[in-house]
């Protein structure tokens, strides 16, 4: 896999926005984050455009993208929010492009489908992060968040452990693999398609938001049909934010992941503060991981060289 050049103080980043249109007021409020850590901050040419539910046309996305990819002086690309829309210019990316301008590529939600195809097509170390429309230039943003970007500066390995939230063990083990996956219905996407999650000896990320127990239920059942869990390593549960309905208790969602993740064959574990959460604690995609249900702890890789 190949790692990302770590930021500097004075580099550029560039800002696009591959799926939903992102909040303005929000992103212009998260600007000045990333200019306090020294960064300055350049947006791709079609940042507001609209498109009903699109942020501009997909060739609109998809040259903002690009333009970001080639040019030398941005040396890491955030993308400005999620919604719905990356998968839509997958097949058109040049991936030999971002093999050959390997920078840091960071966002969550709806960008799992392209954490998903880049790492695949291009071996490049992507990260699972917060954005900035739809979580860095909102008041509750909070430090623990803020501080997850510093391993952009700085070849860092990070330790997850009950320190930062309650863990629940569904299987036992200790397993070391590269860590993959994100979004559960955007991996879903990827079914069936020349992006495919491959999730043999991994281990495996899984997230949400706003799905109701019986849709986890149907997605991992697509998983589970797929293939894609039995291959997998380990699993980590990350965070399922309003994944049930007012009539429905939480422990619904807890029997979900029991039915599926009982007689697992390796290390699961659950409650890992990963995804449409705060804090959000930020992660590298495609590093090697170690999950221990012994030591109740996730250790993962550096990101960046």
């Amino acid at each position: 896999m190949i790692h990302p050049a770590r930021l500097k103080k004075g580099d550029t980043i560039g800002v696009v926005a591959p799926a939903g249109p992102p909040n303005i007021e929000n992103l212009n409020k998260a600007i000045p984050f990333f200019e306090e850590m020294g960064l300055r901050v350049k947006l791709g040419r079609n940042i507001e455009s609209v498109r009903g539910y699109l942020a501009g046309t997909d060739e609109e996305r998809l040259e903002d993208f690009h333009d970001m990819i080639a040019d030398r002086k941005v040396k890491g690309i955030f993308f400005a929010s999620g919604g719905y829309g990356s998968a839509r210019i997958a097949d058109k990316i040049n991936y030999h492009l971002i093999k050959e301008n390997p920078k840091i590529i960071w966002g969550y939600s709806d960008i799992t489908f392209l954490h998903t195809a880049i790492r695949q097509q291009a071996d490049l170390i992507t990260f699972h992060g917060p954005m900035l429309a739809s979580d860095i230039g909102k008041n509750d943003f909070d430090k623990f968040s803020a501080h997850m970007f510093h391993q952009l500066f700085e070849p860092t390995e990070l330790s997850y452990s009950e320190k930062i939230a309650p863990l629940e063990v569904y299987t036992q083990g200790n397993v070391q693999g590269q860590l993959v996956g994100g979004n559960l219905s955007l991996m879903i996407s990827t079914l069936g398609t020349a992006y495919e999650i491959d999730t043999k000896d991994k281990i495996l990320l899984l997230e949400d938001v706003g799905e109701e127990s019986y849709r986890v239920d149907s997605m991992l059942n697509q998983l589970r049909l797929a293939g894609k869990i039995s291959a997998a390593a380990g699993i980590v549960i990350g965070d399922f934010a309003d994944s049930h309905s007012q009539a429905e208790p939480t422990s619904t969602l807890q029997q979900v992941f029991e039915d599926y993740f009982s007689d697992f064959h390796g290390p699961v574990m659950g409650g890992f503060k990963i995804g449409h959460c705060l804090p959000h604690f930020a992660i590298p995609l495609g590093t090697t991981g170690e999950l221990s249900t012994i030591r109740k702890t996730l250790l993962i890789g550096p990101g960046v060289k």
